[in-house]
C-alpha cells in the first residue's frame, strides 16, 4: 500500500523566535485532499554526559509550557547552519560546564512526528572535564549528577517525564550493561 502524502501547497501561519507554524495542503493516497498543521523546528542536539562510574549529569530548569521544574539531559536547538555535533559540544559546555573530546552520535529522534519536523540528534559524552558553565542569559539552570539506577527509578516514579531524557537514560543504562556498543 502507498502511504505517502504529496504536498500540494504550504502557507506560513506563524513565525516565532525559532519555530514556525505552517498549514500544508496534501494529497492523500486515496486521491482526497487534507490539511496538515506542521510546526517547523531547526532541530536540536541532546547529550548524555556519562561518568566512568555510571552517573549522568542532568540539568534542572523551569519549563513554562508544562509549568514546572524539569530534570533533563542537556540539550539545545541548532543555530542556523550549525552541525549537530558542534551544537552538542556547545550545549554541554553552556549548560553543565563540562568539556570532552570523547563524544559520539547514538541515534536521531523525531520528537513528535505527528505535528513537527523536529529532529533530535542524541550523543553520549565520556571522559568529561569540568570547566565553567555559561548558560544563555534567559536560562536559569543547575547541573546535577545522578547514578543511572536512580534516574531509572525517577522515570518509573513519574518524576522525570521529558521524552528525550527518558530515551537517553534508558540508552545509558544499556551502555553501562554492555547491551549496546558505540
Amino acid at each position: 500500500m502507498n502511504y505517502e502524502e504529496k504536498t500540494l501547497s504550504k502557507k506560513q501561519i506563524y513565525q516565532g523566535n525559532f519555530i514556525g507554524v505552517e498549514s500544508w495542503s496534501v494529497l492523500l493516497p486515496n486521491g482526497k485532499e487534507a490539511t496538515r498543521d506542521v510546526v517547523i523546528h531547526p532541530g536540536a542536539s541532546v547529550v548524555i554526559p556519562m561518568t566512568e562510574d555510571g552517573q549522568i549529569y542532568m540539568v534542572r530548569q523551569y519549563r513554562k509550557p508544562i509549568d514546572k521544574v524539569s530534570l533533563e539531559i542537556p540539550a539545545g536547538k541548532l543555530d542556523k547552519g550549525e552541525d549537530p555535533l558542534d551544537c552538542a559540544v556547545r550545549e554541554l559546555k553552556e549548560e553543565t560546564g563540562l568539556e570532552t573530546k570523547d563524544i559520539k552520535h547514538l541515534i536521531n529522534i523525531h520528537s513528535a512526528p505527528g505535528f513537527t519536523n523536529e529532529v533530535l540528534y542524541m550523543y553520549v559524552a565520556r571522559d568529561l572535564q569540568q570547566g565553567e558553565s555559561c548558560a544563555d542569559e534567559d536560562e536559569f539552570i543547575s547541573a546535577e549528577k545522578y547514578p543511572v539506577s536512580t534516574l531509572v527509578d525517577m522515570i518509573l516514579k513519574k518524576e522525570i517525564t521529558d521524552a528525550k531524557t527518558i530515551i537517553g537514560i534508558l540508552l545509558a543504562e544499556k551502555l553501562i550493561k554492555g547491551e549496546i556498543k558505540i
